[in-house]
């Protein structure tokens, strides 16, 4: 018998919310979370606007002296996971630990522990770096902290893909559950990448957008004046259940995680494919991982990056696979309000389109101002558009040319 995979349990901190309610009612509003750096003075960069998280107070669920032993990142993910635990109802002392596992991503880890240490070593002498300084900052350290929070045994790992980490958790996870070796597995990803040394490289990359003077207007995925990502942070966090164990429990069912699909560009370090055919490839990867046809798929929460080239090669990607069916497809990307969070984009995206089915709500894609002869889909500009979906998918697509597909669909018993 086929093992199914539902979602049972939501965390998630990103700049337009800390919580999940939160962060729907701000996404469905229209609210940017884009604004000028706090973190350290950004006066001397080209860009210096970001989407930070906001009034974060990690004490609830940490205490203090292990949250002095944590990289931001890390406190991001277990906040998200304990947020995501609560939400689920789990009674951890009614289950077999054994059988529940933790697959969290980050693209870069801990780098302001990284940055951190650097200047210690070059001030003061390798005598006085942190002995917190490698677990602090290592990739997996999340995943571990999160096993040492909830005494969970199961499987537990980091994936590291660039911005398509957290779907490949989410996916690997999913995974994970189909094939047995787990029923309860929590995934996603977190990120915390807002320093001088992360910023100043995406500068000099020219990635990002410069649009210092209208921060909240920076990022405009699809809009023919985009002129790049913005940089942000946060954490997604999931809980995936075999379905069985689910029911047996009572618990609340968001939807369904039916497929999951990966490729690479095999092209360019940085740059997309041209012709769009690896996002293409992992698009019908996920497809036909759910047994879905093509004209099932009713909304696609995109990657959607506000890049001159993603958006375009994301269009042309979904117009080649769907044929005549694209135009009736919706499209949006939270990218416009809570910027790109990296590693854990792919998270906070899939838990944006876990509450579209949930709510029959589609979040817009703000800053839509100037129709692109190339990006020529309904992107649902501006505004929010009520409409029950029964099954959607969500794209994330990462450096390294890795790309990664999930598809949902809503759950009726």
């Amino acid at each position: 018998m086929d093992r199914r995979t539902v979602i049972t349990g939501l965390g998630i901190l990103t700049p337009i919310g800390n919580n999940v309610k939160t962060f729907w009612e701000n996404l469905t509003t229209g609210k940017s979370g884009i604004g000028p750096v706090t973190h350290f003075d950004a006066s001397n960069f080209s860009t210096r606007i970001v989407g930070e998280i906001k009034d974060f107070d990690p004490l609830r669920f940490i205490d203090r002296k292990q949250m002095k032993r944590m990289d931001p990142f890390c406190q991001y993910g277990v906040v998200s996971a304990a947020q995501a635990m609560e939400d689920s109802g789990i009674e951890l002392e009614k289950e077999n630990i054994a059988r529940i596992g933790a697959i969290v991503a980050s693209g870069i880890g801990g780098l302001t522990t990284w940055e951190e240490q650097h200047k210690r070593l070059l001030e003061k002498g390798p005598s006085r770096i942190s002995p917190f300084f490698i677990p602090s900052m290592i990739v997996n350290t999340v995943a571990g902290s999160i096993a040492i929070r909830f005494g969970i045994k199961g499987p537990n790992f980091a994936v590291s893909s660039a911005c398509a980490s957290a779907g490949h958790a989410i996916g690997e996870a999913s995974m994970t559950i189909k094939t047995g070796k787990a029923d309860i597995m929590l995934a996603g990803g977190s990120e915390a990448t807002i320093t001088p040394l992360a910023l100043g490289g995406f500068c000099v990359m020219r990635a990002i957008s410069v649009r210092n003077d209208e921060p909240e207007k920076a990022s405009r995925p699809f809009d023919r004046e985009r002129d790049g990502f913005v940089m942000s942070e946060g954490a997604g966090i999931i809980v995936l259940e075999e379905l069985e164990h689910a029911k047996a429990r009572g618990a609340h069912i968001y939807c369904e995680l039916l497929g999951y699909g990966a490729s690479n560009d095999a092209f360019h370090i940085t740059a997309p494919d041209e012709e769009g055919k690896g996002a293409e490839l992992c698009m019908r990867a996920a497809i036909e991982d759910a047994k879905l046809d093509y004209e099932d798929i009713e909304y696609i929460n995109a990657h959607g990056t506000s890049t001159p080239l993603n958006d375009k090669i994301e269009t042309k990607a979904i117009k080649s696979l769907f044929k005549d069916h694209a135009k009736k497809l919706l499209v949006s990307s939270n990218k416009s309000m809570i910027g790109h969070m990296l590693g854990a984009s792919s998270a906070s995206e899939l838990i944006a389109t876990i509450l579209t089915i949930k709510n029959s709500v589609i979040p817009p894609t703000i800053n839509y101002e100037f129709p692109d002869p190339e990006c020529d889909l309904d992107y649902v500009p501006n505004q929010a558009r009520e409409k029950s979906i029964n099954v959607a998918i969500s794209n994330s697509f990462g450096f390294g040319g890795h790309n990664v597909t999930l598809a949902l669909r809503k759950f009726n018993g």
